[in-house]
């Protein structure tokens, strides 16, 4: 009896320890604090530093544009060759050939040049009166338009030679033309009337100023062509 009576106190003081074990394990292992105690003080994290502000980056240097690629240079023209006043006398025979033929007189008549549009005809055994030099009016230059030279501003004296050689035309009023030197017309020019006849030399003077350095002569036609046999650019008087 005594015995069982020190079990059962023995068994109440173990089961009273044991709760009282669970009891304060639950208190410690609990989350939530229990009602009367004081909860732990939260543990202070540290701050986070404070962000270093970033400058934001330089603008970026403009990129200079491309310079435009340089133009393709054309291939240069040859140079054109300055045109050198001649100072007179200066004789030119309207005809062919192309080569110089000296007169009578010994003076030296150039080729044909000067000459606009045209084209050349020539006699080899005509007889041509009024004369000394029948080889110049033998040859001559016909439907021509113009006639220009470079000479040096000044007065000069014009002679055109002319003689009709050709057999289509047989008189008056046949071949009709006007031509003007420097200025100075002449209208209705007829070389059979002028010269009297076919087959004959007449030389027209004219007395003229230049002043833009070349003597011009143009050539209009009216009746058959124009033409003349040769041109002689003398100083004025």
């Amino acid at each position: 009896m005594l015995n069982s009576n020190r079990l059962m106190k023995y068994g109440a003081g173990c089961l009273v320890a044991m709760l009282a074990i669970a009891l304060i394990t639950g208190c410690q292992t609990s989350t939530k604090p229990v009602s009367g105690t004081t909860a732990p003080a939260p543990v202070k994290t540290a701050a986070a530093p404070a962000p270093v502000p970033v400058p934001p980056p330089a603008p970026a240097a403009p990129v200079p544009a491309a310079a435009p690629a340089a133009p393709v240079a054309a291939t240069a023209a040859a140079p054109v060759a300055a045109i050198v006043p001649v100072t007179p006398p200066v004789r030119i025979k309207a005809g062919g050939p192309a080569t110089a033929t000296t007169d009578a007189e010994g003076n030296v008549w150039q080729p044909y040049q000067g000459f606009t549009d045209g084209d050349t005809f020539e006699l080899s055994d005509a007889q041509i009166a009024n004369t000394k030099t029948p080889e110049l009016y033998r040859t001559e230059r016909y439907s021509m338009t113009a006639f220009s030279y470079p000479v040096p501003n000044g007065k000069y004296t014009v002679k055109l030679h002319f003689a009709e050689v050709y057999d289509g035309i047989t008189g008056p009023g046949m071949r009709v033309f006007s031509f003007n030197v420097e200025g100075k017309e002449f209208k209705d020019f007829d070389i059979w009337v002028k010269a009297g006849g076919p087959n004959k030399a007449y030389v027209e003077s004219v007395d003229v100023e230049v002043t833009d350095g070349k003597l011009d002569i143009t050539f209009t036609p009216k009746e058959e062509n124009p033409k003349i046999n040769g041109i002689e650019i003398l100083p004025g008087p």
